[in-house]
C-alpha cells in the first residue's frame, strides 16, 4: 500500500476507538480477575471464621445441657469437703437433673437424692445439734451440704477413685466392700474394675461420662 492509499485507509479516530476498546476489554478482564480473587479470599475467610466459631457455639450449647446451677453452694460445700466442684455437678445432674424437689421411687430426696437412713447418719456426724429434718433435703443448701459430705466419705474410703466412689454412693458401702473381696471385680481390693450389677454399671458409666463432659467444658474456668 503506497503512502497515499495508507493515508486514505488510516482513520485515526477509528484507531483510537479500537485502542480504547482493547484497553476497556483488558481492564474488564483485570477487574474480573480481581473480583475472583476477592471472592476466593472472602470464601477462605468465611471458612476460617466458621471453623473458629463452631466449637465455641457448640460448647455453649453443651453448657446449656451441662449447667453449673447452684454454683455458690456447690463451690462452698465442695471446698469444705475437698471435692472437685465439677464432680459435684456431675452427681447433681445425674441424680436429680438439678431439680431440688426431686423424689425417687424409694423416697430419696433433693438435688443429690439421699435416703432418710443416710440423711440421719450424716446429720449425726455434721449437724447433730441442728433441728434439721428429712424434709430439709428439699432445700438446695442442705441437700448439697449433706450430699457433698457423703460423697467426700466415699472418695476417702475408696482412695479417690471416682468409679468406685460412685458405685458406693449408688449401692452402698456394704455392697462395694463385698465386691472388693472378689478378684474378678477388684485386682487390689481397694478399687473396683468391674461392676456386675446392671443398675450399678449404668450409674457409674453415667457419672464418669458426665464428669468427663464437665471437665471438658469447664476445665480452667
Amino acid at each position: 500500500m503506497n503512502e497515499q492509499n495508507y493515508e486514505k485507509a488510516y482513520d485515526p479516530i477509528a484507531a483510537r476507538e479500537r485502542r480504547a476498546a482493547r484497553e476497556k476489554q483488558r481492564l474488564r478482564k483485570q477487574q474480573r480477575r480481581r473480583q475472583l480473587v476477592l471472592r476466593l479470599a472472602a470464601l477462605c475467610l468465611a471458612v476460617v471464621l466458621t471453623v473458629c466459631a463452631v466449637p465455641p457455639l457448640y460448647n455453649r450449647a453443651e453448657q446449656l445441657l451441662y449447667p453449673r446451677k447452684y454454683e455458690q453452694l456447690v463451690e462452698k460445700w465442695a471446698a469444705a469437703y475437698e471435692l472437685d466442684p465439677l464432680l459435684v455437678y456431675a452427681f447433681i445432674r445425674t441424680e436429680s437433673g438439678f431439680d431440688p424437689q426431686a423424689t425417687s421411687s424409694v423416697d430419696a430426696r433433693g438435688l443429690m437424692q439421699m435416703t432418710e437412713e443416710t440423711f440421719l447418719w450424716m446429720r449425726s456426724k455434721i449437724a447433730p445439734e441442728e433441728p434439721l429434718t428429712f424434709a430439709d433435703l428439699y432445700d438446695p443448701d442442705t441437700a448439697i451440704r449433706f450430699g457433698c459430705y457423703y460423697l467426700h466419705l466415699c472418695m476417702v474410703r475408696y482412695k479417690g477413685d471416682v468409679s468406685t466412689a460412685a458405685a458406693a454412693y449408688h449401692s452402698g458401702w456394704g455392697t462395694v466392700d463385698q465386691l472388693l473381696q472378689i478378684e474378678e471385680h477388684s485386682a487390689d481390693g481397694e478399687t473396683l474394675q468391674g461392676f456386675p450389677y446392671n443398675q450399678m454399671h449404668h450409674y457409674v458409666n453415667k457419672i464418669t461420662a458426665c464428669y468427663q463432659t464437665y471437665q471438658r467444658l469447664y476445665a480452667g474456668q
